[in-house]
This record gives C-alpha cells, sequence and structure tokens, in this order.
C-alpha cells in the first residue's frame, strides 16, 4: 500500500511540471515520457477557440506531435532522452536542457495569413542512470609515514543525470581489516561532490602494505541510485611532499579553428621534495570525451596545446581538472581546475532556411499560392540563423529584385543568432498575368569580412480550385489482425487540398466494387472500417483504392492504395497428416536409427505456425527430430523382449497462447533370426537304456528345442549329423523322434552317442548341437560305469563315433595271436621264458592302475584281455591289432579336433569316491564291466575339488548349458584339449529356462 502512494505522489508531481512559465511559451517536462503524453495545450493557452483553427508544428519533430485541430502538444514513439539530445550533451550543472518547437496556427474562418508561435520545452531530467566510478577498482597510494587526519583524493564518480538526480553522497564503510584506520570526507568544488579519504590511524607498512575497501557512491534520487567499487590502497615508503600549482584555477582563450600543436596555456607545479621526489609529470585528469578528443598536455612542461579540430559552434566552453603528480617511489599528487573558453571567429556564414507554413507547403523549392489570396498572405517561413556568435551573428536579410513580396518578421523578441520572417505578398496576384516568381533571398553577417548567402524560392500562382486532393502517403499499409469484430477500426486515410473553403472539403469513398463488401470508409473523416471478419489462412493481403474529391466545381478528385496486410493470430492447432501411425523396423538396429517420418503442418503463419515436437511419455526409447519429423530410436530393437511400442507425438506450436495435438505412433519390431535354437530335453550329460532286446521301429527318445525368434526363424529341423555308423538310429526331422531303424546285435553292446543337430530356418540359419546317449545291453547293473562312460563322451571329440562295443570285431584277432604266441613258446623255450617274463611284468603293471604320468595305449573302449579258453580259440579269426598310437600324438591330434564344452558343476562336492578298476574277474554277467578307458584318467572320483598333479592335466574346457551347442552351418567338430583329473555327477538337472537364454554360444 505504502508503495502505491509513493508511485501516486511521484505522478503527481510529474503532471505538475507540465506547467508553462508565464510571460514565455516555455514548458517543463520530465524525460522520458510514454508516447501520446500531453505536454500543452496552444489553444488554451493562447486563448484560441476549440474549433476553426488549423495547427501543424514547424519545428520539434520527431518528439513532438500537434493535433491540427486542438493544438495539443503530444510526445511521439521516438522518447525524449535528455542524456542522447544533441543540444544537451555537453551542459554544465545547473544549464537547462531545452527542446525548441514553432507551431503555425491558421485561421480556417477568416481568409487571413497563419501566425506563428515558437516556444520551449525544458526537459527535465529524471533519475534514469545510475552513478559510475571511472574503474571498478580504483588505486591509491599513501605513504606509510602518513600523519593522522591527511587527506587523499579519491576519483570521482560521474552521473548522466543532473541536479538532484546527480552525485549526491559517498560512503566507505570500514572492513573487518581497516578498523578505524580511514574515514571518508566529501568536499564540494564548484558544485562538484570530491570524496577524499582520511587517514586515521597509523600506517605501517611492514605490517600491512595493503588495504581493500568498498566505497558507495549515491545519487539524490527518488528513489536513489548507487553503485559501488573497490578502493585499494597501497600503503607506500615516505614521499614527504605534494606538488602544488602556481594558480589555484587557470583560465585562457583558445580561437577556434587553431592548428594542431597551437599552445593554449601552460600549467606549473612545484615540489619541494629532491630528485625523483621533486620531479612533476602533468596529465588530463579523468577528462570527458571532447576534452580528451581536442586537447593534450606536455607530461614534462605542463603545456596543453591542441590536439583535434576546434569549433566553437560545436563545444564553446572546455572545463577539466590537470594532475601533477612527482616521480617518487610513493608518488604524490595534486590537481587544478582549467578553464579554456573558445573565441569565435567568423568562419560561418549565414543560412538561410525556406519552409511552408500554413496551408502553402513547398515541395522541391516551389510554392504554391491562389490568385485569391489577400495581401500580406504568408507563402513561406524563412529562418536565418549565424552559428558564429556576438557582432558575427548579426545577420541583415532582404529580398532581391523586384517582386510583390517582402519578409515581415515572425517574432516579436527575435534573437541574435536566429531570425524567423515571413515572406508574404505586397500586393494581390494575378494568375492570368503571371503564374510564377522567382524569389531571391540575401542573408550577410557583420564579421569582418562579412560572409553572405543566399537562397531562392519559386512561388506558382495557382487558379482557384485548381488543386486535386492528396493523399500523404499516396500508399497507406497497415497490418490488421484476422478474427476480427465487424466496424473495428482499419486506419484514416487523409488527404489534403491546396485549395480552401468548399474547393478543400472532400469527400471519400471506395472505389473498388469488390471490396465494399469488406470494408468501409467514413466520407467524412476517411476512417476506414471492416463489415466482416478476415481469415488469414483465406486470405491474407487486400489492396484496393480509395478516392477523395473536393466540392469545388468542377469537383476534383485524388486517389491512393490502400494496402492491408491480416496478421495472423493463433486459431489453427498443428495437425498431423496422418490420424495414427504405424512403423515397422527390423530388431537389432544401432540406437539412433531413424524408424519413421511424420509430418506435420500448422496453417497459421509465422512463430505461429513454427511446430515443435516430443514424444510423451518421455521415456528415453525415442527421439524426434524437429524440422524433418524423423523419429530415432535411442535403443537397440530386442523383439524377443519386446515386439511392440507405442507412444504419443505431441505437436505444439509457439504462438501465445501456444496450441497442440496429439497423434498415436505404434512401432512394430520385425524378427531376426538372431538366436539360435535350444534344446530343452534330453541334458547332454543324461543317457537311456536300451535293452538288447528292444524292437526296431521303437521310439526310443525324442529331441525338444525351442527358438524365442518368430515364423520361419523359430521353424525347426533334426538331423543326426555323428555317432551313428550303424544307421541303429533315425530321427523326424520335424518332431525330434528318434526310432530305432534296425535290430540290435552283441557288437551293438555298449554307449552309443548321437550327435543331433537341431536348425532354424532362418536367412542363414542358426543350429544347436546336443548330444543324445543310449546304453544297449542285456542288464543295467553297473550304473557308474555308464555314468562314467557318458562323463568320459562328453570330452571327446564330435568327429569320433561313440557307438556300442568298439573291440567286438577285433577279439578273433587277438585270439589268433595268442594261439600263435604259444606255438612259438612251445618251439623254442628261450623265447617263452622271455614271453612269459614279458607277460608277467605287463600283467603287474595293469593291475597297479593308473600311475601318473604314465602313458597308455589302450583304446577308450578296449575290453579287458581275458584268460585263455578253448572258446575263444575257436573263436572269429581275424587281423593281428594294431600297434596302439602314442599318447602325445593321440593328444595333439585330440587338441586339434576337440570342441569346446561347458562342463555342468551342479555344486554338489560331497559325492563318494568311486574306483572303477581295470580288471574285472571273469564271468561277470554285464558286458560293460569289461570295458577300459583308454582316456589318460584310469579312475572317475566324485569328490571335493582336489588340485591336479599339474597345470597340463587340468580340464581347460567345459561343456555349455544343457544340450546347447550353437552354430551358424559350420558342421566341423573340435575336440577338447589334454586333461587329467576329471569329477562328475550323475544325472545332472537341465538348465533353468533363463541360462538357456544366456549360455549358447555360436560355433
Amino acid at each position: 500500500m505504502d508503495l502505491q502512494c509513493v508511485e501516486l505522489l511521484l505522478w503527481a508531481f510529474f503532471l505538475s511540471l507540465f506547467s508553462r512559465v508565464a510571460g514565455n511559451v516555455i514548458y517543463r517536462v520530465p524525460e522520458e515520457q510514454p508516447p501520446n503524453t500531453l505536454i500543452a495545450s496552444l489553444a488554451a493557452d493562447e486563448g484560441l477557440p476549440d474549433s476553426g483553427h488549423l495547427y501543424k508544428l514547424e519545428v520539434g519533430a520527431p518528439y513532438l506531435r500537434v493535433d491540427g485541430k486542438t493544438g495539443d502538444i503530444f510526445t511521439t514513439e521516438v522518447p525524449i532522452d535528455r542524456e542522447n539530445l544533441k543540444d544537451c550533451r555537453n551542459l554544465f550543472e545547473g544549464e537547462p536542457c531545452i527542446l525548441e518547437f514553432e507551431v503555425s496556427i491558421t485561421d480556417l474562418n477568416q481568409n487571413q495569413g497563419p501566425r506563428l508561435i515558437e516556444g520551449k520545452i525544458e526537459v527535465l531530467d529524471v533519475n534514469d542512470n545510475t552513478p559510475q566510478f571511472p574503474s571498478p577498482i580504483l588505486t591509491l597510494s599513501i605513504p606509510e609515514n602518513t600523519h593522522v587526519g591527511a587527506l587523499f583524493s579519491i576519483p570521482v564518480a560521474t552521473d548522466k543525470d543532473s541536479g538532484h538526480n546527480g552525485v549526491a553522497d559517498y560512503a566507505l564503510p570500514n572492513g573487518p581489516d581497516t578498523p578505524g584506520l580511514f574515514g571518508l570526507q566529501v568536499a564540494e568544488d564548484q558544485g562538484e561532490k570530491l570524496p577524499q579519504l582520511i587517514v586515521m590511524g597509523s600506517l605501517d607498512r611492514e605490517q600491512k602494505d595493503s588495504y581493500d575497501l568498498s566505497i558507495k557512491v549515491v545519487d539524490g534520487g527518488s528513489p536513489p541510485r548507487y553503485s559501488s567499487a573497490l578502493l585499494r590502497i597501497i600503503i607506500t615508503d615516505a614521499n614527504d611532499n605534494a606538488p602544488k600549482f602556481e594558480k589555484s584555477i587557470y583560465e585562457a582563450e583558445l580561437p577556434e579553428n587553431s592548428p594542431v600543436g597551437h599552445s593554449v596555456l601552460q600549467v606549473k607545479a612545484n615540489d619541494s621534495d629532491m630528485g625523483p621526489n621533486g620531479e612533476i609529470d602533468y596529465s588530463l585528469y579523468q577528462p570527458n570525451d571532447a576534452v580528451q578528443r581536442l586537447l593534450r598536455i606536455d607530461r614534462s612542461t605542463g603545456i596543453i596545446s591542441v590536439k583535434g579540430p576546434v569549433d566553437r559552434e560545436e563545444i564553446s566552453i572546455l572545463k577539466f581538472y590537470v594532475m601533477a603528480r612527482d616521480r617518487g617511489p610513493n608518488s604524490k599528487s595534486s590537481k587544478v581546475f582549467v578553464i579554456i573558453t573558445v573565441k569565435d571567429q567568423n568562419d560561418n556564414a549565414p543560412t538561410i532556411e525556406i519552409r511552408g507554413i500554413g496551408l502553402v507547403t513547398h515541395q522541391n523549392g516551389i510554392a504554391n499560392i491562389s490568385e485569391d489570396m489577400p495581401i500580406g498572405t504568408p507563402v513561406a517561413l524563412v529562418q536565418v540563423s549565424d552559428r558564429d556568435e556576438g557582432e558575427n551573428a548579426v545577420v541583415t536579410c532582404v529580398v532581391a529584385g523586384d517582386v510583390p513580396f517582402q519578409l515581415r518578421p515572425a517574432s516579436e523578441a527575435p534573437s541574435d543568432r536566429k531570425r524567423k520572417y515571413f515572406l508574404q505578398t505586397t500586393t494581390l496576384l494575378d494568375y492570368e498575368r503571371v503564374k510564377d516568381y522567382r524569389i531571391e533571398i540575401v542573408a550577410v553577417d557583420s564579421g569582418n569580412p562579412a560572409l553572405s548567402s543566399t537562397n531562392s524560392l519559386k512561388v506558382q500562382v495557382m487558379d482557384v480550385n485548381d488543386n486535386s486532393p492528396v493523399f500523404s502517403p499516396s500508399l497507406f499499409e497497415v497490418d490488421f489482425p484476422e478474427e476480427n469484430q465487424p466496424g473495428d477500426k482499419v486506419l484514416d486515410v487523409v488527404a489534403t487540398d491546396a485549395d480552401s473553403g468548399t474547393n478543400a472539403e472532400l469527400i471519400y469513398s471506395i472505389m473498388d466494387s469488390s471490396m465494399k463488401a469488406l470494408f468501409d470508409i467514413n466520407p467524412n473523416t476517411g476512417e476506414v472500417q471492416m463489415r466482416t471478419q478476415l481469415d488469414r489462412e483465406q486470405r491474407e493481403r487486400y489492396e484496393f483504392h480509395v478516392a477523395a474529391a473536393d466540392k469545388g466545381v468542377p469537383s476534383l478528385r485524388g486517389t491512393a492504395t490502400v494496402v492491408v496486410r491480416v496478421l495472423d493470430r493463433n486459431d489453427n492447432d498443428p495437425k498431423f497428416m496422418l490420424s495414427s501411425y504405424s512403423f515397422s523396423v527390423l530388431e537389432n538396429m544401432p540406437p539412433l536409427s531413424p524408424v519413421g517420418m511424420v509430418t506435420v503442418i500448422d496453417a497459421d503463419k509465422g512463430e505461429n505456425a513454427r511446430v515443435h515436437l516430443s514424444v510423451e511419455p518421455d521415456n528415453g526409447k525415442f527421439v524426434i527430430q524437429n524440422g524433418t519429423g524423423t523419429i530415432l530410436s535411442s535403443i537397440s530393437f530386442d523383439r524377443e523382449k519386446e515386439s511392440t511400442y507405442t507412444f504419443r507425438l505431441k505437436a505444439v506450436d509457439a504462438g501465445d497462447p501456444p496450441r497442440s495435438s496429439y497423434v498415436g505412433v505404434t512401432i512394430n519390431v520385425l524378427d531376426e533370426n538372431d538366436n539360435a535354437p535350444y534344446v530343452t530335453k534330453p541334458s547332454n550329460s543324461t543317457y537311456k537304456y536300451l535293452p538288447l532286446v528292444t524292437n526296431p521301429e521303437t521310439q526310443v527318445e525324442v529331441v525338444e528345442a525351442e527358438d524365442i525368434d518368430t515364423g520361419a526363424n523359430s521353424e525347426l529341423t533334426y538331423s543326426i549329423t555323428g555317432g551313428n555308423p550303424h544307421g541303429l538310429f533315425r530321427i523326424s526331422p520335424m518332431s525330434g523322434e528318434i526310432t530305432l531303424a534296425k535290430e540290435f546285435t552283441q557288437k551293438h553292446n555298449g554307449l552309443h552317442r548321437l550327435v543331433v543337430k537341431v536348425t532354424d530356418k532362418g536367412k542363414p540359419p542358426r543350429h544347436t548341437t546336443a548330444l543324445v546317449h543310449f546304453y544297449v545291453n542285456e542288464t543295467m547293473n553297473n550304473v557308474t560305469l555308464v555314468e562314467s562312460l557318458v562323463g568320459h563322451s562328453l570330452y571327446t571329440p564330435l568327429d569320433t563315433d561313440i557307438a556300442g562295443d568298439p573291440e567286438y570285431s577285433r577279439a578273433a584277432q587277438r585270439s589268433n595271436i595268442l594261439y600263435g604266441s604259444l606255438a612259438g613258446i612251445a618251439v623254442v623255450i628261450l623265447i617263452i621264458v622271455v614271453v612269459m617274463v614279458i607277460r608277467y611284468r605287463l600283467q603287474k603293471e595293469a593291475k597297479s592302475g593308473y600311475q601318473a604320468g604314465k602313458k597308455e595305449t589302450k583304446d577308450l573302449y578296449a575290453p579287458k584281455q581275458g584268460p585263455k579258453s578253448n572258446k575263444s580259440k575257436k573263436g572269429k579269426k581275424g587281423k593281428a591289432p594294431k600297434p596302439a598310437k602314442p599318447l602325445e600324438e593321440d593328444e595333439e591330434a585330440n587338441r586339434q579336433k576337440t570342441l569346446k564344452f561347458n562342463l555342468i558343476n551342479d555344486g554338489v562336492n560331497d559325492s563318494p569316491r568311486i574306483h572303477l578298476p581295470l580288471n574285472y574277474p571273469p564271468g561277470s554277467p554285464d558286458l560293460g564291466r569289461h570295458y577300459r578307458s583308454n582316456s589318460p584318467l584310469p579312475s572317475i572320483q566324485l569328490q571335493p575339488q582336489s588340485p591336479s598333479a599339474s597345470k597340463k592335466h587340468q580340464a581347460v574346457q567345459d561343456l555349455p548349458a544343457t544340450n546347447t551347442f550353437v552354430g551358424t552351418g559350420d558342421n566341423n567338430s573340435t575336440g577338447s584339449d589334454q586333461y587329467s583329473d576329471y569329477s562328475y555327477k550323475a544325472n545332472p538337472p537341465k538348465y533353468s529356462n533363463k541360462q538357456r537364454q544366456k549360455t549358447p554360444r555360436e560355433c
């Protein structure tokens, strides 16, 4: 509430300033008033009636305008800024800022010439500028032995405002590190506030060599404005005496147009110190722009000379300070005030300005006047001025030649520098006798030597009502918003007629009949109004012609063109080209790939049609490019995780208020064959027991697999790619059902490993390899052995067939070899003894089991050599067994072919130790008990992990999860690396679905 009261009081104060000084046409107005602010009312002030007079502003544009009917003077769109007015830029304190104006008043009721009113407007300062220091950091040097009470000048602040709005006071609050050391005294010199620092305490440079204070300057405005600067005080060594000028003030005169280098005056200061402390440098102290541009000072001698061209008409007086500073290490300074008055030279000839007055307008130096004008009718206003001063500015003005015109003073109190005259008729003009006159005006000043100038005016005598109405300008352009109401004003078209009376009375009309349904014009005032509502989206520009016809006989008419540009309003929502959008994209596209493009339009224009697109909800998965409408993905799509994305696009225009619209977007992710099948049943480490009597065409197992892709990418085919050398098994390509194709025989007893390949129909196809184990035998008594055989199978290369009894065909051969050996022993006793010794040692080594580091030569599935019998001697004849390949070669070949598997570790480490002896007693009922492993492992131990005998024998390949060995068309198998100790678990469980999705690897 208090703030509102203060504002009301301030406005009342400003309005009180719009006053007129009695006796003179002088008004006062604060600067920076808004447009159309009333300054004065000439009709009321001059005692004229409110109607029947024509008021015209002759001088004062562009800051002022005059109402032609009432004579009221208003401000315009161009603000009156006191600090930027040309005549007010170099004012000194207390000098008023004056804005001159001239208004001509013509009585339309009486046939008389116009009268001229000259006035002045004093532009009052408003506190619209903040005082400023010359620098944000002020440095002041003070000797350390300065006595208490010494004063040091602080650089003054300046304020573009004047009077009480200028610099009013300074403040220097003490900081925490300067308690009571410094104070501030504000002196005044010729109306200027001079801040001075007072030393109030003892200064010791060795204790502290500088102090930083904040100095504040405040103006006297309401509310006050202020600013601050950092005052840095440097404590220096002693310098006892400051320079002292010989005079307290220096004054000199400088003729204008003095050459550069011309000496104006010399300032001189003395310093009682010796050496550098007594040597003095002179400088201009904080000079203004004019001083800095026109003058320079010699640093050593103090001679002030001309630096630039001096023009008294531009700068008539220069006021500034000169500083004298000694050259001591802790320099001292003093300053003196200098006033230089620029002396006038008669270097400017008088200027003659001729312009129209009242109803008489001038164009291209020609004035038109009707022949029925009375004697004494002003034809022009002549202003004669001289920029010089004194006698050089006293001007005599005459009309040369024999013409019926004379000059009459237009102002009752003319100034010496500027005189105004009416150029008026001395006789009645006759159009039929003389149609035009060339009038030459001569002006001579009183200088020595005198300077003169001439100017001329052509006066054309016009016949009665021979002037057509004229629009000014002839083209009216206006911006008009759409969605208007009928009857809204569009613009005023105004025409003038140089005639008078009824010959100057105008009637306005619209000439284009097609536009009369849209626009209407007042026939008397020329005000154009709307008849209907405009829609810019239908039409944004209208052009038609208006006419102004006078009432003379015959009537004359003038025309003008009116262009109405319809301004846009934000009355249309952004519109997507489709009601919804659906795009299909391939999965696995990289982030920031384009997934679609939308198009949005806005029927509005400009900012109202500038549309911004955004994604809602903004979850970071999609972004849209404004300008192109391209939708980009911030993620890489995985159809198996998410196959469809839906969101909305929001389109918002830049109107005020903004308008928006939405559209739904669906992104369908198309499948790619990026997932290999995975087998869910059976597990690689499981087996199925098949009796020897199993009938052919019996379904013995089903391989079940899944593929998380879709379509052809998830359609699977099954095939047996290894481990079926006898053709015992076949698999359905579509269902994965494994059936027995042939009957089992004795040679088929043992472990069978089928390598099943599961392939999808994608492009390119992906596949998975699985192991299916069958154990064929009459009985199933030794489960542990079968599990160990399955465990060894997992580490056997896939290109090695494991199919029943590998030694069956070679049993007869071994029997023949045995019989031959016995016959040789009978013939040669020595050979028999040697053979027996060798046989004894071999049996001893065989019974001792596996020894670390010892190489065995037996094959994995070689049956144990039983005792000789007659039955065996009568067995099938066969070839002699091939010598066993050295283990080093087997290991190297195995290492090149091995397929790397991941062994399933169930985490159970407390299984009991199981030893599988290599030798079994004869007559064992289970054929599997006669098998002996050719692996480097003589025994399989299920126990907590223990350190291996050496790194060379550690298992470096693990069986992959469940049955999955994935590939993309490479059917070549590889073997595993060298190994020694293995730990197996019977019947390990299958992987979870989560493991199935993460563990497959491509071969």
